[in-house]
């Protein structure tokens, strides 16, 4: 293994433009074992080091950014101005984690509940080594944020990019050694499979993955075997529900965006629509017409004429395929769109469909827009519900709280009103998923803090008498105690007095009873 390389091939020419060596298991580990030793020099400086480093890196980032997208274009085939909203999320959310890293992490007191003379505390701290596993549909900004994240967080990283993108891989190495100050905290491992497995039997501190559902059951699976923690950001199969009041012309247009933006390899593409039968007619015809504006192809130039580039794993072409001919086997229909040459398609969209095929289950990963036909929102919302995945989903209405109230009934980790997976784009919002959609969360507060554990203590001297807590530790205690929790957590004012009462009353029958005890000895018969 130690002599295999991977090969940079543009999906769009089939034109080798490069190659990288494969990491080896041992070179895995080593990786890991630096990190582990360089991590109490990066965790052992401030936060606020920590963001003036990372400044550094993000002045680096914007004098590249010609380059990146250059890269993105030949590793994955998208276009120039779409490598460069890859950066610019990127950006975007290196600036906001470095804006908000220190009050996140600030150390917070919390209250100290019956012990009134101690001060309680929680700190954040860092992990320790975070390996970082990356997909090949979104290089760039499915490894930066959370690889900035953890560092801010005050962890070292050893990043794993996909195989298919390993030029992509290369290029971040690269950006990071171009700062010196961060790139010893730092290290990219480039390989297939065997290489993320490498990494996980690596025994990291945390995983955080972005990948298939697949992919991520073997990674928790292993990770079990050493009780490291994970953090799984995986697959969707997401809904879009057109309802009776929907702005037809927008809902078609930014719905077929999103079920074709990055020729459909998103894991919250638009995958599956749902229209009340009234407007299904007009919005098919709406988005037949959108899908037919939207042509694809290949160019190098900044500004390129075509929106949908080819599929960047060639290995995904067979399950795009085998979902479109098993719809069609069971009667879908085909209205726009279909094969191209090579690795292209031009967008798709099909009817007559239901969840019977593949293609309404599983993910698809390709520029196919299935249209369903409901009688009502409560179908669509059903319908939407029944599936494994649970990512994100879209709704669509002129009215915005009947939009919400459907929302609020939709199982997925982000919804989005009247648009189309541009909520990933917020950098302060969370973004996840539920059920086969993992548990992983980017961006925002949640993004940066599942990258630390929580460490607690408290403080004061030896304990004192008078404190409550005193005395509930001491012996002899037992009818003051049941007097202290009902004063303290009785739920109405009859029950906290009925416990103190009970109690004073007690005591005084008590001291009453033991002032007239006949001092004679008592003697018991055997």
């Amino acid at each position: 293994m130690s002599s295999e390389t991977l090969k940079f091939i543009n999906p769009a020419t089939g034109v080798q433009f490069g190659e990288v060596k494969i990491a080896t298991p041992d070179e895995v580990k080593a990786a890991v074992q630096e990190m582990r030793k360089a991590f109490p020099k990066w965790s052992g400086k401030s936060i606020k080091e920590r963001a003036h480093i990372l400044h550094k890196f993000q002045q680096v980032l914007i004098e590249e950014r010609d380059n990146i997208s250059n890269v993105l274009n030949q590793d994955c085939g998208k276009s120039r101005q779409d490598g460069l909203l890859e950066l610019f999320v990127a950006v975007d959310m290196l600036v906001q984690y470095r804006w908000n890293a220190e009050k996140w992490l600030k150390r917070k007191r919390v209250h100290s509940g019956l012990y009134l003379f101690k001060r309680c505390y929680v700190e954040n701290r860092p992990h320790g080594v975070v390996g970082i596993i990356s997909p090949w549909n979104y290089p760039l900004t499915l490894s930066l944020p959370p690889m900035i994240a953890a560092l801010l967080a005050g962890n070292t990283v050893v990043l794993k990019p996909s195989e298919v993108t390993a030029a992509t891989g290369v290029l971040i190495e690269g950006l990071f050694k171009k700062v010196p100050e961060l790139a010893s905290f730092v290290r990219v491992v480039h390989g297939d499979g065997r290489t993320g497995a490498a990494l996980v039997d690596s025994k990291p501190d945390y995983i955080f993955m972005t990948g298939s559902t697949a992919t991520g059951k073997k990674i928790m699976q292993a990770a079990a075997e050493t009780l490291t923690p994970v953090a799984l950001e995986l697959g969707g199969k997401d809904a879009m529900i057109v309802l009776e009041d929907a702005n037809l012309e927008a809902a078609a247009r930014w719905g077929a965006w999103g079920a074709f933006f990055n020729t459909g390899q998103t894991c919250m593409s638009v995958e599956r629509v749902y229209v009340i039968e009234s407007k299904y007619d007009e919005f098919v015809r709406l988005a037949v017409r959108q899908a037919q504006e939207l042509k694809s192809g290949y160019s190098t130039e900044p500004n390129s004429p075509y929106f949908m580039g080819p599929i960047t794993d060639p290995r995904q072409v067979k399950i795009i395929d085998d979902h479109l001919q098993d719809a069609l086997d069971k009667g879908a229909r085909v209205l726009a769109g279909g094969k191209n040459e090579g690795l292209f398609y031009d967008p798709i969209v099909i009817v007559d469909v239901n969840h019977n095929m593949k293609l309404m289950r599983d993910e698809t990963f390709g520029p196919i827009m299935p249209i369903v036909k409901v009688r009502d929102e409560e179908e669509a919302i059903r319908l939407t519900n029944d599936n494994a995945y649970g990512l994100g989903a879209s709704v669509w209405s002129m009215d915005i709280k009947h939009a919400k109230r459907v929302a609020d009934r939709i199982e997925a980790g982000s919804i989005i009103i009247n648009d189309s997976i541009a909520q990933f784009g917020v950098p302060m919002l969370p973004f996840g998923g539920t059920k086969d959609s993992g548990f992983g969360r980017t961006h925002g507060k949640e993004g940066l803090m599942q990258f630390t554990r929580p460490y607690s203590f408290a403080i004061g001297g030896a304990p004192i008498k008078m404190d409550v807590a005193t005395v509930l530790r001491e012996m002899g205690h037992y009818n003051l105690a049941t007097a202290i929790m009902g004063v303290l957590y009785g739920t109405t004012l009859r029950q906290k007095w009925e416990t103190f009462s009970q109690f004073f009353f007690r005591k005084n029958k008590v001291t009453s009873s033991s002032s007239t005890v006949n001092s004679e000895p008592v003697t018991i018969n055997k």
